[in-house]
């Protein structure tokens, strides 16, 4: 009977260890299917996620592979993307609404700034290299092969019964790049005729323009993809999205106008995120990334214009620089053109309600 009772306690201690052994592995499960909540990336690899304006998706089809090539190597670590491509505006608000991006790539300035301004960036992104900015290019106008309406310039698009397309800026930062090259080729030739710059010429400029507009699609993607369905006869949209398409095989013709605008394509981490990750290290490590020659022939081969200046240089032969060719601080600069163009009476609205 002694026997036994010491037979049964020794069972007892044993299941009790054994009970210890699985609420520990329990609670090592429920910590792992916490994290696993938000990613299900294998111990020893890290996540990286961009979100990122629609337009430089292709480029990234390169871009992110080759990083984690030159990741792996520099660490031995295996970096995982994961990505959300949208129109700019919409993605800025994504991610200052909450959208956990460790590295925000927009179409410009603005947009990036809202992100900060809502908490999100708090270093000083500009003081990065070349100014924050990660690609060039310019506005430019798309026709059909062989330009079968003769388009040459701007002036073009105000006749009667040329269908033009470009998308809405309320959405995309595309757009605003196009009405900024437009309204501003508007106050070059008010320039021109007067010596001074007449932002009522440059409106007028820009509603005889818009009423030829066919429709306000969400991205300059989206605008790029109805245009190759059939719409419309010209886009006013990046070099780079033709420049793409053209090197694919599609027949477009690039018309550069004599006045237009120099996008410029701002690239950051996302402070508030990255600390909450605990990805600062390589989030802002595939910032540096995009700087470098290996990134910049890419983003060139995807038709964009590089900001690195030993790539620009390599390839300045394959662009043509308008003779007028100015940027956004022609316009006063980003605070300016949101509150004179973008503001709720602003010029652009004015446009829309045909005032």
């Amino acid at each position: 009977m002694r026997i036994n009772r010491a037979a049964s306690q020794r069972m007892l201690a044993l299941l009790a260890a054994v009970m210890l052994l699985i609420a520990a592995g329990c609670s090592k499960a429920s910590q792992t299917n916490e994290n696993a909540a938000e990613s299900t990336v294998p111990d020893g690899d890290a996540m990286l996620v961009i979100g990122a304006y629609s337009v430089v998706k292709d480029a990234f089809t390169d871009i992110l592979p080759a990083f984690q090539s030159y990741w792996l190597k520099e660490t031995g670590q295996k970096v995982i993307f994961q990505e959300s491509y949208e129109a700019s505006g919409t993605q800025a608000r994504a991610i200052a609404g909450g959208f956990e991006a460790d590295v925000a790539v927009l179409a410009m300035e603005g947009d990036l700034n809202k992100v900060a301004d809502a908490g999100f960036i708090t270093h000083d992104w500009k003081s990065q290299s070349s100014g924050g900015m990660i690609t060039n290019s310019i506005v430019v106008l798309g026709t059909r092969a062989g330009n079968p309406l003769g388009i040459k310039d701007w002036e073009d698009l105000t006749q009667k019964g040329v269908k033009v397309l470009y998308p809405n800026p309320k959405t995309s930062g595309g757009a605003q790049w196009d009405i900024n090259a437009i309204y501003g080729a508007g106050l070059k030739q008010s320039e021109e005729k007067n010596g001074i710059k007449d932002p009522e010429f440059a409106k007028s400029f820009l509603k005889s323009i818009h009423t030829n507009v066919e429709s306000l699609d969400k991205s300059g993607r989206a605008s790029m993809a109805a245009f190759e369905y059939g719409v419309g006869d010209v886009i006013v949209t990046y070099e780079n999205e033709l420049l793409a398409r053209i090197k694919k095989g599609i027949a477009y013709d690039i018309v550069v106008p004599k006045s237009t605008i120099l996008i410029e394509n701002p690239a950051a981490v996302v402070d508030k995120n990255t600390d909450k990750h605990g990805t600062r290290k390589i989030a802002e490590a595939f910032v540096a990334y995009l700087h470098t020659e290996e990134a910049q022939r890419l983003f060139v081969e995807h038709g964009f214009r590089a900001v690195n200046e030993k790539v620009a240089a390599d390839t300045k032969d394959r662009y043509i620089v308008p003779a007028e060719l100015f940027d956004i601080s022609y316009l006063g600069g980003w605070s300016e053109v949101k509150a004179s163009l973008y503001s709720k009476k602003g010029i652009w609205y004015q446009v829309l309600a045909d005032l």
